[in-house]
């Protein structure tokens, strides 16, 4: 019979909820892991293996994930399905956040349809290692290029996005002074305000977007289900034709949400039948770090693009595809 350590759990859950938000592909590391390490590992958690308990785990990790996801973005949520309603309502869709309901729902239709039909094929035939590894780095090249050859449109919204933002250095000169504890709760005060706002004008400006490009942004997830490429990677790169880097991750991250909660909410039955028996301890302590480390994920990309670029994601994968090749082509 097959099992599932906690160890195992640990570690391949803290990876996947780390790499579902970054750019490299969390399904590829999730088949290459156990193939590097190989012994019970290989066995354990072998994705493409039919009836695989590493299957009910992995459905674990993916509702955590989203959770996660949720958590960190319940304000823009409430915000988002409130537009939903309120377009029904009014039979009309006129406001930004209105407008941005129907594109996540647009764009989430495609990959819906194919991940139900496919989905199963897609594991069997492309969750082998070596294939991960080959389409890793094909994922770590689609990141290089899109940074390399980015549209003048994407680089003037960066532009207009940093000319906004009024530097730290000139908000903190024209204050007043204020004791030390009043400072420190106001200054929380004002953080939490100010992402507010920019969550705000963020989604104004994505919603600005015409429904085919959305459409076809969110049609990007398909290639998620190769192993190797990642679902926010592509979807940021073909978010980037016309967003600013910044935005385009925040649409990424919406958009993975309802992806990532429905792939798992679909498979939950199979937490509760025999393919969960023994592991359900090990789902538990992967879920947990899965998402935490999304969230703290998420938390941390959305302000390093701001400022800085994909490439050191694409060289990354880059790197670790090739070493994955060589390692399981010539030495194992």
């Amino acid at each position: 019979m097959t099992h599932l350590t906690y160890l195992e759990a640990a570690v391949v859950g803290l990876v996947q909820g780390v790499s579902e938000m970054f750019p490299i592909s969390s399904l590829g590391h999730s088949v290459l892991i156990p193939a590097i390490v190989g012994g019970s590992w290989a066995s354990d958690l072998n994705v493409a293996k039919p009836e695989s308990p590493y299957l009910a785990f992995i459905v674990g990790l993916h509702v955590a994930t989203a959770i996660a996801l949720l958590i960190y973005f319940w304000r823009d949520w409430v915000r988002i399905i409130g537009g939903f309603f309120s377009s029904i309502a009014e039979r009309r869709i006129v406001s930004a956040d209105q407008r941005l309901a129907w594109m996540i729902i647009l764009a989430t239709i495609p990959v819906g349809l194919v991940g139900l039909v496919f989905e199963h094929t897609f594991r069997v035939l492309f969750g082998r290692p070596i294939l991960a590894a080959v389409f890793l780095c094909v994922n770590g090249l689609i990141l290089i290029a899109a940074e390399r050859y980015r549209t003048s449109a994407s680089l003037a919204a960066d532009a207009a996005i940093a000319a906004t933002r009024e530097p730290a250095s000139v908000a903190a000169s024209v204050r007043e002074p204020v004791p030390a504890g009043a400072r420190h709760a106001a200054g929380g005060q004002d953080v939490r305000v100010q992402e507010e706002t920019d969550n705000i004008q963020a989604d104004a400006r994505i919603a600005e977007m015409s429904y085919p490009r959305a459409v076809a942004i969110g049609t990007a997830q398909v290639l998620a289900l190769l192993a190797g490429i990642s679902r926010d990677g592509v979807t940021m790169v073909a978010g980037m034709v016309r967003l600013s880097r910044e935005d385009a991750a925040r649409f990424a991250f919406l958009l993975a949400t309802p992806v990532i909660l429905a792939a798992g909410a679909l498979k939950v039955p199979d937490l509760l039948g025999p393919l969960g028996n023994g592991i359900r301890g090990q789902i538990v302590v992967g879920s947990v770090l899965a998402g935490v480390g999304a969230y703290l994920s998420v938390r941390f990309l959305l302000r390093y693009l701001r400022t800085r670029t994909l490439t050191p994601f694409g060289v990354y994968c880059l790197i670790a595809g090739v070493a994955s090749i060589v390692y399981l082509g010539l030495v194992k």
